[in-house]
């Protein structure tokens, strides 16, 4: 929403602000200046970018918009999740737990987490290094150190649309540039016509760097931005998994390990102290055996 109104605000106010100075909307339009800068732009993106991240910046942009990022539910559905894993850890048989880690898509315990569960990639992540938990044998820091490499990789995979995006951006003055030129060279081709005909070429041809400074520093960098911004956001509950399993394998209390991954969600969505206690320690969710496989 906050993209759509920050558009609208801005186009608003150019073409208010062009009309209010006495000019013609009608003269803004050339459509041809528009397909060279767009179309240039798009091809390069194509052509710089693989079919998977050109696919990923759809759902990006889209993300974007929506404002996908998680919430405060969110967070604290993985603080009961994490404290139930842990709880576990300390209280049940090691094959119990083993056996949700090792399907979580037909766990009860994760099929109460649907909103964790649907993301593959951050239950796959929980997964991973509570099984190395329970194996004993790796030492705290050695884990920290492969779950930092871990995050800064999916970190990585996820911006790559904003990136790919930012370059676009820093291209289309450019590109907007080349679309003047063309339509120089058409009014270059019409000296012998009256002065109307040609000041109407050179208008036109002088759009096409107005355009192409427009999306650059107006549309398509913002966008980037904001993409970015979302992205991370998005990965800040593998930061909150790392924290707090960590600050377990170094022998905290699972109250005390929850604290530690609370601490690094944003102020403005991070849950309280009572509200951690309240929905994720006093009232876990019941860690129920995992359903029996069908042989």
């Amino acid at each position: 929403m906050g993209v759509l109104i920050g558009l609208v605000i801005g186009v608003g106010s150019l073409l208010g602000g062009f009309v209010a100075m006495g000019g013609h909307i009608a003269v803004i339009w050339q459509p041809w200046e528009f397909v060279i800068i767009l179309g240039i732009a798009l091809g390069t993106f194509i052509i710089a970018n693989p079919m998977k991240v050109i696919a990923d910046t759809g759902r990006a942009m889209l993300q974007a918009m929506t404002g996908a990022v998680p919430k405060r539910k969110d967070f604290l559905d993985l603080l009961r999740l994490l404290y139930t894993l842990m709880r576990d850890l300390r209280t049940r048989p090691r094959n119990e737990v083993e056996a949700h880690i090792d399907d979580p898509n037909n766990s009860e315990l994760f099929r109460q987490f649907p909103s964790i569960l649907k993301d593959k990639e951050l239950t796959q992540y929980i997964c991973d290094y509570v099984r190395l938990i329970i194996i004993g044998n790796a030492r705290s820091h050695e884990i920290e150190g492969l779950m930092e490499q871990e995050i800064n990789t999916i970190r990585r995979g996820r911006t790559k649309p904003a990136s790919a995006l930012g370059t676009v951006a820093e291209a289309l003055p450019a590109v907007g540039i080349c679309a003047a030129v063309l339509g120089i060279v058409k009014a270059m081709g019409a000296l012998d016509q009256s002065p109307e005909v040609l000041g109407h070429y050179i208008g036109a041809a002088l759009i096409g760097t107005f355009v192409g400074i427009f999306l650059s520093y107006a549309v398509i960098g913002p966008l980037a931005q904001k993409i970015k911004t979302t992205r991370e956001l998005q990965c800040s509950p593998y930061i909150i998994v790392k924290q707090t399993l960590i600050a377990f394998m170094n022998g905290a209390l699972p109250q005390i390990a929850l604290e530690h991954g609370r601490k690094t969600i944003t102020a403005n969505e991070r849950p309280t102290i009572d509200e951690v206690e309240s929905e994720a320690i006093s009232a876990p969710p019941t860690s129920a055996a995992p359903a029996q496989k069908v042989a």
